[in-house]
């Protein structure tokens, strides 16, 4: 039986055609490989070049040479997995902020509204991290792909981070704001803040372990 792995991916089907869209990662049949035609010469062949490439753009110039250890460091990170690790901050994070802020609006707690800005200030600062190393993976491990499930992570990491920077300017304008008249408002944008980190992770889980 042939096995065919999608170039975005690396999902690996078994059967004697390669399905019409990857389960995965939502790309078309054009995307797989046959892996009995990948050649380990090839690959072989392809790190000298490669290194060959590198050494020869470094030596014409410091812009070539920061941009050849940029790469190498981008790689380093994707092969890594920086992302995956680096994420865990945030997405263990956000959980909690939301709990606390839902109990301090009933119990009306200043201590717990106050931890809940403190973790937020902590996701804010792991989200440029997040966030680059997201596009890394994208671009060297998934082929900077724009199918369905890309976009839906993307545009549900957009959400987590602009939620949590509404979330915090709006504790600095107003530290009060569980007490005001848009309590309710403020606790939604939390929320709304966790469902995009949860929309993100689950799709970044599925993209991992290709289930």
């Amino acid at each position: 039986m042939k096995k065919w792995q999608c170039s975005v991916c690396k999902y690996v089907h078994t059967g004697e055609e390669p399905p019409e869209k990857c389960p995965v990662c939502g790309v078309g049949a054009d995307k797989f490989v046959l892996l009995e035609e990948e050649a380990a010469p090839e690959t072989e062949t392809e790190a000298p070049a490669a290194e060959a490439d590198a050494t020869e753009e470094a030596s014409s110039g410091k812009f070539e040479i920061a941009n050849y250890y940029l790469d190498q460091a981008a790689d380093l990170m994707v092969k890594h997995h920086a992302h995956p690790m680096s994420v865990h901050l945030p997405n263990g994070v956000i959980p909690v902020i939301t709990i606390l802020i839902i109990l301090s609006w009933f119990s009306g707690s200043e201590i717990m509204l106050k931890a809940s800005f403190i973790n937020l200030i902590f996701v804010l600062l792991s989200l440029p991290v997040v966030g680059l190393t997201g596009f890394l993976e994208w671009r060297g491990k998934y082929n900077q792909a724009q199918t369905k499930i890309f976009k839906t992570k993307i545009a549900a990491a957009a959400v987590a981070t602009i939620c949590c920077i509404v979330s915090l300017i709006w504790y600095l304008i107003n530290p009060a704001v569980l007490e005001s008249s848009v309590a309710w408002l403020f606790v939604l944008v939390n929320v709304l803040m966790l469902a995009g980190a949860g929309v993100a992770g689950h799709i970044g889980g599925k993209l991992v372990f290709k289930e």
